[in-house]
């Protein structure tokens, strides 16, 4: 009995020590879980997408006087941009702390809206965006996670020029593409997304566009200092920095971001659908040479330090105060805007495309080698680049890449198009010696290029897809082989043309010009866009060839051309930091996206945007670095989902920009034909003692109410204008709706329906106004031949003039005397 008494107490008292390690364990467990930095607990602050819902009836009202008034409205399109303050809670560099409700209410009062421009035209469009704002802090353990990643990403680079006072630092280099997963992981933890969640065409809620403000310790990354446990700080309480301090928060060391080993920047473009603005980094310094617009200097960003530091130490002229810093802040995320989130628009296509093919065309003067062959360093991968551009089309579009060489000596008109597009200009340089030297620098100019490519790109495009693909080039071009004569054919297929370019009014019709069809002519099938890209691999050329503007890329909305020659880096006019930036012509990859980007989806350059004051694009390098293959800063062959959702959103406002200028175009046609036919029996305009315009009074008096008099609209006519009028309200509301949500699939489907339907009715109310206006003139001339004459009629008027012949006979005959 007492062996078994002891067992049963050994096993007891075993099994509460195997249950107190358990709940030990659990302990550790929870502990550690929750010790974790970018977890989402569940009382984690969400974010909140709701404002359409405050702007819904104010976007209805402007919507409506835009239709019904013809009033110069834009489109309102609400645009939500989240900025998130890192390191700015107490926290960070300095232990700044920035009110994140002062800092919204300053940028809805400074900054409340933005409209794009066209860059093609210089005009801005008729879309209007009204800017919502989020602003909020980012936690304590986030930031040091930031900072641990940076820290180890850190790389020495040298010195640097410290900007105030003159001392050279070292200098470390950060390659951003090393860092980019944990700005990811705090994307994901603040919008409980994944950054590569998929496109934003395809998305079924919203997703989210992030200003990332970060503010790091520098004392804390310092690379230098191997002693500082990252790790322990991340949930400890932080220690106040004495002014001493305060004044050793630089470290005495400067570093700066590289993405893809590019240019050096402070401020660099994600990946993902967020932008990175560190302010602790740098001061950076990079532009153009001996040019003024656009460069960026160490004055370009605040400096927390200038508004922290005492003032026997601040240098000279940097005093700034907390207003001067948020007004500072909210001029560098109204910069951000208008360049990255909201750019302009670079060509504005309106294309109601669903095949877009995009022939890659080799035109090589050598036989040395060739640039698709893989495994190169000169080589290009269509396979990447028909990746890239599938993120740049809305779904259920389809785009084929196809590709092939051709020897540029066998088209002999594209050979003397490059030789005629050869330019050169005069440079003066400052040597070693002190002295300007005088040189020539060659170009191609793309402007001259461009005309004679077009006409020999749906030949070439045909040839390589029946090389590649029989039955996509019976898909995508048509072959007539039979006479055509006339323009008459309504054949919309054949002729290229949409099914609403037939119905045209009786003026058009009289107006078309008659062409004769050559046997054996190539037609695109309708629906089809084709954006050829023309690669010139020249060898035995001037080493520093390049194209205009000092680039290896030109692109207009319907063809790309990009140079390519085996020589040495060419040295460039823009500098970065002490280095000077080279383009290399033997790799062409990141050019030809740029270039089909630009075409395809109207992306424009990041640094670029139409100036309505200068009438013509100014530039602003400040964004020249990132994930975007635009300008000699960057060095990389992807386009960030920011700049995909940007191509995506282009196609949808060049359709509804088309739209309302029909809309308006058809206005203008109803008010000119009643101020030219609508007036009263004594010949004056029609008044009212409301402030109406003629044709709302018009309108209303044959719409409204019913007459027995002639009425100069017929009534279904108004009836179905008012109608179209306001079937277009609900739609562009709903449009609105749906680009702030950013369900851009069906905001393109509602784009195209509108256009659609526009073109459908702009052109019947010209129908129905030319037919009304051949009615209401007052006498007009007809020619018609005599049919169905009497045969009697004839014999009278027959017998009459011989009566007539013989009468005059008889009297000349007696009238005459008597010959002797």
């Amino acid at each position: 009995m007492e062996l078994r008494s002891d067992l049963r107490s050994t096993s007891f008292s075993s099994l509460l020590f195997v249950a107190f390690l358990t709940v030990l364990s659990g302990l550790v467990s929870r502990t550690e879980s929750a010790q974790q930095p970018f977890r989402r607990e569940p009382g984690h602050a969400h974010w909140h997408h709701s404002a359409f819902l405050d702007v819904r009836e104010s976007v209805r009202s402007d919507v409506r006087r835009m239709l019904h008034s013809r009033a110069e409205v834009p489109f309102q399109v609400p645009l939500e941009v989240n900025v998130v303050l890192v390191g700015m809670n107490g926290d960070g560099g300095y232990r700044y702390a920035l009110d994140p409700h002062k800092l919204e209410e300053f940028l809805k009062v400074s900054f409340s809206t933005h409209r794009p421009s066209c860059q093609e035209t210089g005009e801005p469009l008729d879309i209007e965006h009204r800017l919502v704002y989020n602003v909020f802090p980012v936690g304590q353990p986030e930031l040091i996670a930031l900072e641990k990643t940076v820290k180890e990403a850190m790389v020495p680079a040298g010195t640097a020029l410290e900007a105030d006072f003159g001392r050279y630092l070292p200098a470390y280099d950060v390659e951003a593409t090393k860092v980019e997963s944990a700005f990811n992981r705090l994307y994901s933890y603040i919008f409980d997304m994944d950054v590569g969640a998929g496109s934003a065409g395809t998305a079924d809620k919203p997703i989210p566009s992030a200003i990332f403000v970060v503010n790091f310790d520098k004392v804390r990354m310092d690379p230098r200092n191997t002693e500082i446990d990252l790790d322990s700080l991340m949930f400890a309480k932080l220690p106040e920095l004495s002014d001493a301090d305060k004044e050793k928060q630089e470290a005495d060391y400067i570093y700066r971001y590289r993405y893809n080993g590019g240019g050096a920047s402070q401020v660099w473009l994600g990946s993902g659908r967020y932008v990175v603005i560190d302010l602790s980094a740098g001061p950076c310094t990079y532009g153009k040479i001996e040019t003024e617009e656009g460069s960026v200097s160490p004055r370009t960003l605040p400096r927390i330090r200038n508004i922290v530091l005492p003032g026997d130490v601040r240098p000279v002229g940097h005093h700034s105060t907390h207003d001067i810093f948020s007004g500072q802040l909210a001029s560098l995320v109204a910069t951000t805007i208008e360049h990255v989130i909201a750019p302009d628009v670079r060509f504005e296509t309106v294309d109601l495309a669903t095949r877009v093919l995009v022939p890659i065309i080799v035109l090589q003067n050598h036989n040395r080698y060739n640039i698709m062959e893989r495994g190169q360093n000169y080589s290009i991968n269509i396979e990447e680049i028909e990746s890239e551009v599938k993120k740049m089309i809305h779904e259920g579009q389809e785009v084929v890449i196809v590709g092939g060489a051709h020897p540029l000596h066998r088209h002999e008109k594209l050979a003397i198009a490059v030789s005629k597009a050869m330019r050169g200009h005069s440079l003066q340089e400052t040597k070693k010696d002190g002295r300007f030297h005088v040189h020539t620098k060659t170009y191609l100019d793309g402007a001259i290029l461009k005309e004679e490519m077009e006409r020999s790109t749906d030949v070439l495009a045909a040839g390589l897809l029946d090389v590649s693909d029989p039955g996509l080039s019976n898909k995508y071009f048509l072959r007539q082989s039979w006479e055509d004569e006339s323009e008459g054919s309504s054949d919309s297929i054949v002729k290229h043309k949409p099914l609403w370019s037939s119905y045209s009014s009786k003026l058009q019709k009289g107006k078309k010009n008659k062409a004769v069809k050559k046997k054996g002519d190539l037609y695109r099938t309708y629906g089809t866009r084709v954006i050829p890209v023309f690669i010139l691999s020249l060898a035995d050329v001037d080493p520093m060839l390049m194209m205009e503007d000092e680039s290896l890329v030109w692109a207009s909305s319907d063809v790309v051309i990009v140079l390519q020659h085996l020589n040495e880096k060419i040295p460039l006019s823009y500098v970065s930091e002490t280095e000077r930036q080279h383009a290399v012509p033997s790799q062409v990859q990141r050019h030809i996206l740029a270039g089909i980007a630009s075409a395809l989806g109207g992306v424009s350059a990041p640094y670029e945007k139409t100036s309505h004051a200068h009438e013509r694009p100014v530039t602003n390098w400040l964004w020249a670095a990132g994930c975007h293959p635009f300008g000699p800063f960057s060095n990389v062959s992807q386009m960030s989902q920011m700049l995909q959702d940007v191509a995506l959103r282009n196609t949808i406002y060049a359709r509804v920009d088309s739209a309302l200028h029909k809309i308006r175009e058809t206005s203008e046609a109803v008010q000119k034909f009643a101020s030219d036919y609508l007036k009263t029996p004594l010949g004056e305009p029609v008044k009212d003692k409301k402030n109406k315009t003629r044709t709302e009074l018009w309108v209303e008096k044959f719409y409204k109410k019913t007459t027995t008099l002639p009425e100069p609209f017929p009534h279904e006519l108004v009836e179905r204008l008012e109608k179209y009028l306001d079937t277009v309200e609900e739609q562009l509301v709903d449009l609105s709706s749906l680009l702030y949500d950013h369900k851009l699939y069906d905001a393109h489907l509602n784009s195209s329906l509108i256009l659609q339907t526009t073109m459908f009715t702009q052109q019947y109310v010209e129908h129905v106004l030319e037919t009304e206006r051949e009615n209401m003139r007052c006498c007009k001339i007809e020619y018609k031949y005599t049919v169905g004459v009497k045969s009697y009629q004839t014999l009278v008027y027959g017998g009459i003039l011989i009566a007539g012949f013989l009468v005059y006979f008889l009297v000349i005959f007696f009238s005459s005397p008597p010959s002797r």
